[in-house]
């Protein structure tokens, strides 16, 4: 599924929303299904098609980001509202509702994504790369503004990504690459200006990873520490968004203790050198069917605390 791009008549405002995916059926659940079930069924899913499972393989990858949207709309109840009354249109509800009540808009907007290796060869007749003032967070649309959703996963987020736009106007129809830096959160919002008084905002929404957990620029994780690293100290390898890294677990660690990597969180919006923190949570894993001989040492070890 292709997503980011959208078609604009700056000479109408009227606009309809066009897609082709059914969010229930994406996540493999029915239309009566409680929250609960959606969420379960979303990591089910995401713990199977995750990239950093299936590096390279694209299916994987599309499939991925299918199950993100979904989720990113069905997990909200009120979106979910939306999507249930106005099926692909519900992002644009309230102003259906507001200003063009049963009767349909004559136009699209819908999104989608470029393909990789796009440019002036394939008619495409700009290329907006440089950041400087074209993005800001939650910045406020002008009167002539128009404006879009866009959503991005986690890793578009951290190494920043491209969408392309087309835009039809008076007959023409022009088409561009709008970068999308990194470091963008939730409610960041690209800017483009495409002609005279004329502005183009793409709001940044980044799906939920099955992993990190994201807080401004500092990324956590959960990692399992075998019990006997947690009292004796350890290695651990952790996947980070960048790649793998080998970790001291200090000694006597608890439960729920955070380790923290300096410089290996989210690039901050506008210095891309500069970089949040990743915080590794502890989470001690006990030991199942013990052999007799450990089950011994474990007896031992408890003794041998009473006396102390």
């Amino acid at each position: 599924m292709e997503r980011g791009l959208f078609r604009v008549n700056a000479s109408r405002s009227k606009l309809i929303v066009m897609a082709t995916q059914n969010y229930y059926d994406a996540l493999g659940v029915s239309r009566n299904a409680s929250q609960n079930d959606i969420r379960q069924a979303f990591r089910k899913l995401a713990r199977t098609y995750h990239p950093d499972l299936n590096p390279g393989d694209k299916a994987a990858e599309k499939r991925f980001k299918e199950i993100s949207e979904a989720n990113e709309v069905l997990s909200n109840s009120e979106n979910r509202k939306k999507y249930d009354r106005y099926g692909d249109k519900w992002k644009h509800a309230d102003e259906i509702e507001a200003k063009f009540g049963a009767g349909g808009p004559p136009f699209t907007w819908r999104t989608g994504r470029p393909r990789r290796g796009y440019g002036s060869p394939s008619g495409i007749d700009d290329l907006l790369g440089g950041f400087g003032d074209v993005f800001s967070a939650g910045a406020a649309a002008p009167s002539r503004s128009l404006e879009t959703d866009v959503q991005i996963d986690l890793e578009e987020a951290y190494s920043g990504t491209v969408r392309r736009v087309t835009i039809t106007e008076g007959g023409r129809v022009r088409r561009i690459e709008v970068a999308i830096p990194a470091g963008v959160d939730n409610g960041s919002v690209v800017r483009v200006r495409p002609g005279e008084g004329q502005d183009l905002l793409l709001k940044v929404a980044v799906a939920p990873h099955p992993r990190f957990t994201r807080t401004g620029n500092d990324l956590y994780l959960d990692i399992d520490v075998p019990f006997e690293d947690v009292i004796l100290g350890g290695k651990a390898v952790v996947q980070t968004i960048k790649g793998m890294l080998d970790v001291t677990v200090p000694a006597e660690s608890r439960g729920g203790q955070r380790i923290r990597l300096a410089g290996q969180g989210m690039p901050k919006l506008g210095q891309p050198d500069a970089r949040g923190d990743l915080y590794l949570v502890v989470r001690p894993v006990m030991p199942t069917g013990l052999s007799d001989e450990e089950r011994g040492l474990v007896e031992k070890l408890k003794a041998a605390r009473r006396k102390g």
